[in-house]
């Protein structure tokens, strides 16, 4: 029998609410959702982010502009 991994309490985020995260368009977040930049849930027809799922995202763009 497989067992599913049991979620914390993070509620799903909507592509709507990722973009007013990012402050990116709707079709942005999308765009990088198909592209696979962003991890997505797929629950029928609606696509929704784990905010640790995001949270690594934005970690994972981060770049040091010292100059080092």
């Amino acid at each position: 029998m497989i067992e599913l991994q049991t979620f914390t309490n993070e509620q799903l985020l909507k592509a709507s609410d990722v973009a007013r995260i990012l402050n990116i368009s709707k079709a942005l977040v999308y765009r990088l959702i198909q592209q696979g930049v962003i991890p997505s849930v797929r629950i029928n027809h609606a696509v929704r982010v784990m905010p640790s799922d995001l949270n690594a995202y934005v970690k994972g763009c981060r770049k040091d502009f010292t100059g080092e």
